[in-house]
């Protein structure tokens, strides 16, 4: 059987130059059984052509609310399908998108659909990073829309960073996990997820601390993708980011805060994964006031002390049949460390990665990491989106509560 035989997939295609992709997508989606109906933005066509679509698709591609004799061409669309895609997805249209505007045929599907959406971004480096498009990215992702990429790599104009469409094949096997989640039982559906997210902050006094550059995107990532798998969420968290609608969030702000509420929840959670970074030290004493600078030229000295180790807690009190996931920010040896770590910290999983290269980790929208396992097991995800990054974690996580 084919891999989407007798699924209905509106595909969207908006003016970007990414916009020839999407004519592979086509042809690709076809070619796995799936009934195809193009929906072009009339910039779309100063990329391509709708002959290329109406040669390839199921049906001949639409380009206006006003193309044919259906008075609500847009209804029909989101009625029918079973998905709905937008590859090339621009700024412009996921703005429109998350504002609710809907002023072409393309976005009036979008708002006229109960199906799943799966929204392929694509744009140079600076709009994709802008705070406009993070904040709508955010936005579609609470409200459930799934988001494939963008990549980091060539963009035009000769430029390289992030904002590169997603290959072709990978958008495909995107839309095959989509419909088979909204189709078959979810791998996580009601499994009881425990996440930490951001980096803890040790005051010194009430108006100083020290702290890390995490910045919780990883642990947020993780959160969304195992509520869209079915799972039960609590996200311990030190940061504001948007998180799932059904997540339970629990704010702290210290190492010992994260501790108290990880102690507290971890003996009901099946799985716990531990992406904060925790600070390893904290200040002795906590001034009361705030320390003066002074007129005699001194600097304060800080005394430290070590930090709670609260993976370490959870891997020595660790439940039958319970999977805990460990990180380790690396800048040297990265394999090894990691893996002395996991033994060391009696997890299951340890998520690695090599915060010294460029795009990994801390305050990045990317990563890329490796995903080390007790039974041996290694799994290298090349740098890519932090989605794709906690889809590869929670792959890791089912497959070790099967050998259970």
């Amino acid at each position: 059987m084919l891999r989407l035989e007798g699924t209905r997939i509106v595909l969207g295609v908006s003016a970007g130059i990414a916009a020839y992709k999407a004519i592979e997508v086509c042809r690709r989606l076809v070619d796995a059984g799936a009934h195809v109906a193009p929906v072009l933005t009339e910039d779309a066509l100063r990329f391509v052509t709708k002959l290329s679509f109406d040669a390839l698709a199921s049906e001949p591609a639409l380009v206006s609310l006003w193309d044919g004799p259906d008075p609500s061409p847009h209804t029909r669309l989101g009625q029918s399908a079973d998905l709905v895609i937008v590859a090339p997805a621009t700024a412009r249209v996921l703005a429109k998108y998350a504002a609710g505007i809907s002023d072409d045929l393309l976005t009036a599907t979008l708002l006229a659909t109960r199906a799943p959406v799966l929204v392929c971004p694509a744009m140079h480096t600076e709009m994709w990073e802008h705070p406009a498009t993070q904040d709508n990215i955010a936005t579609l992702r609470r409200r459930g829309v799934h988001v494939e990429g963008p990549d980091v790599g060539p963009l035009a104009s000769g430029d390289f960073g992030a904002g590169r469409l997603v290959a072709p094949e990978r958008i495909v096997d995107a839309a095959v996990r989509v419909v088979g989640i909204r189709g078959s039982a979810q791998d996580l559906d009601g499994v009881l997820v425990l996440v930490t997210a951001g980096g803890t902050r040790e005051a010194i006094d009430p108006v100083r601390f020290i702290g890390n550059r995490s910045s919780g995107k990883q642990g947020y990532a993780i959160a969304h993708e195992a509520t869209a798998r079915g799972a039960v969420v609590t996200l311990v968290t030190t940061v504001d980011l948007p998180a799932p609608i059904a997540a339970k969030i629990v704010r702290v702000e210290s190492a010992a805060e994260m501790q108290r509420a990880c102690e507290a929840a971890a003996g009901a959670h099946d799985v716990i994964v531990m992406s904060a970074a925790v600070a390893d030290f904290r200040p002795k004493q906590i001034a009361d006031q705030k320390i003066k600078k002074g007129d005699d030229g001194g600097v304060p000295l800080v005394e430290l002390e070590r930090t709670p180790d609260i993976l370490a807690a959870l891997g020595a009190k660790k439940r039958s049949r319970q999977v805990i996931v460990g990180f380790a920010a690396e800048t040297q040896d990265l394999v090894a460390n990691a893996m002395a770590k996991l033994m060391k910290k009696q997890v299951d999983v340890i998520v690695a990665n090599d915060v010294s290269a460029p795009g990994v980790g801390f305050e990045h929208d990317t990563n890329a990491v490796s995903i080390l396992a007790g039974d041996g097991t290694r799994t290298d995800v090349a740098l890519t989106d932090k989605r794709t990054i906690a889809r590869a974690v929670l792959d890791e996580v089912v497959r070790m509560r099967s050998l259970h």
